[in-house]
């Protein structure tokens, strides 16, 4: 499994991590094509060697080329951007899910709608690609998991367009609710919200406990150079080695609550927005609570950085008042997804393994369900035309 590790001892922001992207491997003149389908002018990117206290990585500062016409932009103006450019889906998604963190975290300390929230500072074409090459180069390292150390944050204050603020920022603060912080190392800003928002949205895993080899290791060099800490961001790429029955395991979060009140028809909604804010299941246990009323356990499974969104959404379309979460570690069977021709034409196949040996086979439902509808077949006479073409027992 490959593995990205983000060790913030001196925080993050936008530059530094792109910077760590690139001295990890990631293509700068891929990078900046890539930037160019936002299909906006007036900035680029200016990579160079530099060092903070005798450590040397790579700087990277987005240059903007006419400062005075740089355009305010609210939430839907960056969402039209994203969703009109021709970069990638898992790239868009990612992007998208940034901002959204940065907009909802904003809109709270404010008291307004995100969608009225005014992109003054993470709407500027400097975090635009701040954000953006931060799921450009995610996609570039083709990474299966993401996992930081605590974020340190930093002390004292810091100036922006509402006046002094202390720091942490208040929508830093907002962005990094629920993950492990640290505070008081540097007396600036050690971590922007642009960076709080890309480790919240990309990181599977938070911890400190490094268990896997370290293969190559890289620094971003940050703007500032004031400080007895190297103004730097570390980053770790391992390829890790499968145990010996051929699984993987990491760390999930559990959200449930018990519903005795609800209007079941309500469910559909519900499942259908938690699973497009990322959760990776969710699903219903039927159970008998007190004066023997019979209800349900709401179960969502998820990645820690995701909890404060999806309990939003359970608080905003259930009837329920209170949430459990705890961890848990889930162990999963090694999978891949291969195409296979059949008499009725192509269909995606999963395959899972265990001990070098193929013990699951499933073809993907939704072309069974297309090519059922297309011949006038049954769900179940398409399954046995492909059963017919399945290969088991490879690795």
């Amino acid at each position: 499994m490959r593995i990205l590790y983000y060790d913030c001892f001196a925080g993050i922001s936008g530059d530094m991590n792109l910077g760590a992207m690139i001295d990890l491997g990631v293509d700068p003149v891929f990078l900046a094509g890539e930037l160019q389908k936002l299909n906006i002018k007036g900035f680029h990117l200016e990579i160079s060697k530099d060092s903070r206290r005798g450590i040397s990585g790579t700087k990277a500062t987005v240059v903007i080329e006419d400062p005075d016409n740089e355009k305010h932009r609210h939430l839907r103006h960056i969402e039209e951007l994203i969703n009109q450019s021709t970069l990638s889906d898992p790239v868009k998604k990612r992007s998208l899910r940034i901002f959204d963190l940065i907009a909802e975290a904003e809109a709270k300390v404010h008291r307004i709608d995100k969608q009225k929230v005014h992109f003054h500072e993470v709407g500027a074409l400097d975090s635009l690609a701040d954000i953006v090459g931060a799921a450009i180069c995610l996609d570039f390292l083709k990474v299966d998991k993401v996992m930081a150390s605590p974020i340190q944050l930093g002390g004292g204050t810091v100036k922006c367009a509402h006046g002094i603020m202390p720091v942490p920022a208040p929508a830093t603060v907002e962005i990094v609710r629920h993950i492990p912080v640290k505070t008081g190392l540097v007396q600036h800003e050690a971590t922007t919200p642009t960076g709080a928002a890309i480790l919240v949205a990309l990181v599977d895993e938070f911890t400190d406990q490094i268990n896997f080899p370290i293969h190559k290791i890289a620094y971003g060099i940050g703007q500032r150079d004031i400080s007895e800490v190297p103004n730097v961001l570390r980053v770790y790429l391992s390829e890790s080695v499968a145990d010996q029955n051929d699984t993987k395991m990491e760390e999930a979060w559990v959200i449930e609550c018990n519903i005795d009140d609800m209007n079941p028809e309500w469910y559909d909604f519900l499942f259908q927005k938690l699973f497009e804010a990322g959760a990776s299941d969710v699903f219903l246990t039927p159970v008998i609570m007190k004066k023997s009323r019979p209800a349900n356990t709401l179960t969502v499974l998820c990645s820690q950085g995701l909890i404060s969104e999806l309990k939003s959404i359970i608080f905003f379309n259930t009837t329920t008042i209170g949430l459990r979460e705890h961890a848990v570690t889930k162990t999963m069977l090694d999978r891949f997804e291969r195409v296979i021709e059949t008499e009725l034409g192509n269909v995606r196949v999963k395959y899972c393994t265990f001990q070098e040996k193929t013990i699951r086979v499933k073809a993907e439902i939704e072309d069974v369900k297309q090519l059922a509808s297309l011949y006038k077949l049954s769900m179940e006479e398409v399954e046995k035309i492909i059963q017919k073409n399945l290969c088991y027992g490879f690795s």
